[in-house]
């Protein structure tokens, strides 16, 4: 397959054909703070009200993409509840959505389903946000460690009971590591930040992790979990001792970061580093021509890039039933897929922006978004 080339920087200008007030949601994820200035008022108008549910991890930068539009058109309104990826794709595939947020593409059996909601073409996962998911921890004066993948997975599998076990000291030489109990903390929910994670784990470290790539956390495993993105990182906050999984944006700050092994280094988290990781990605087969579906090169030995990223698309349908939805829709997508809509969510949210190579390929997907015939 060809690879799609992710560079760091957003060259395109995708100005929205119309702009949306949105309504006020509360996010699962509260970091954030949204840019000055209302950079969404171009183009002639569009009315209505667009529904969104899905990724918790979209939360800020969803904040950031409804303040500029809040003060753009008076007679359109966007909705977006951040209930998790696994609930943003039922919703569109069940109709209670207009689009769906999600940290993971539609698998193979959901892109059949949405053919017949969105029609022949099925539904169109559009990347909209890049993001790293830090691996967090609270420890008591210790505010970065270096893990390799067998022992970030071996923490999740409770198979690593204290902070000074020899395989994390060995990685850690010099550090003090206390004699504390690691309490593992997971995603109770059906999450596209799981489904990331355990991709990474199931790919880089396959002798220790042996189940498959999941939104939902393995059954088997114990541990402490927790509902959303703002639910595993207050759980952490609030126990000594605790590690978790979870977007880069709502941690920074709050908790201990580890750096990953990638080849012969371990790599910092950053935007970046992300960008970088994701500049390894192909294109998923067996979709339509517009389908931007992305898969990630887990064990990339690329010097300074990040392979523990998500990408996170808005599941939208090909078609609609109306031109109004047709018209809402392109108009939201257009603006969040812009150069001025990344620079929101990278201000926001520390997001990656978009290349101009897959901007321009999120645009043409966009426009070809119709009225059912």
């Amino acid at each position: 397959m060809k690879a799609l080339r992710f560079g760091r920087h957003a060259a395109i200008a995708v100005i929205a054909a119309g702009a949306l007030a949105l309504t006020s949601c509360g996010s699962d994820n509260a970091t954030g703070t949204a840019p000055e200035g209302n950079q969404a008022s171009s183009g002639p108008k569009v009315t209505g009200t667009l529904t969104g549910i899905g990724s918790s991890a979209q939360g800020a930068a969803m904040d950031a993409w409804k303040t500029e539009f809040a003060a753009a058109n008076q007679g359109a309104t966007v909705q977006y509840s951040p209930d998790g990826s696994g609930a943003g794709r039922k919703a569109l595939l069940d109709g209670s959505a207009q689009f769906g947020g999600s940290d993971a593409y539609l698998k193979d059996e959901e892109y059949t389903q949405s053919q017949e909601v969105c029609g022949p073409d099925g539904a169109l996962n559009i990347p909209v946000y890049i993001s790293p998911i830090a691996i967090a921890f609270n420890l008591p004066g210790i505010t970065e460690l270096k893990l390799d993948a067998a022992t970030v997975a071996k923490i999740f599998r409770g198979e690593i009971a204290t902070w000074n076990d020899p395989a994390i000291a060995a990685l850690n030489e010099g550090v003090d590591l206390p004699d504390l109990k690691v309490t593992p903390v997971n995603r109770s929910d059906d999450s596209g930040t799981t489904t990331n994670f355990t991709d990474y784990l199931a790919a880089a470290a396959p002798e220790v992790w042996t189940d498959k790539a999941s939104g939902v956390w393995p059954g088997s495993l114990q541990g402490e979990n927790a509902k959303g993105t703002s639910g595993v990182v207050k759980t952490v906050t609030d126990t000594p001792g605790a590690i978790t999984y979870a977007d880069d944006s709502a941690v920074s700050g709050k908790l201990g970061v580890a750096q990953i092994k990638v080849g012969e280094t371990f790599t910092e988290i950053s935007a970046e580093a992300a960008a970088k990781a994701v500049d390894a990605g192909t294109p998923v087969e067996g979709r339509s021509a517009n389908d931007l579906s992305i898969k990630l090169d887990r064990k990339t030995s690329i010097e300074g890039a990040y392979p523990i990223v998500l990408v996170s698309f808005h599941v939208v349908c090909s078609t609609y039933d109306s031109q109004e939805t047709v018209d809402l829709v392109k108009a939201f997508e257009n603006y969040v897929v812009s150069e001025e809509g990344q620079q929101a969510a990278a201000d926001s949210a520390k997001s990656a922006p978009l290349s101009s190579d897959l901007a321009a390929k999120a645009e043409k997907a966009i426009e070809s978004i119709k009225v059912k015939s």
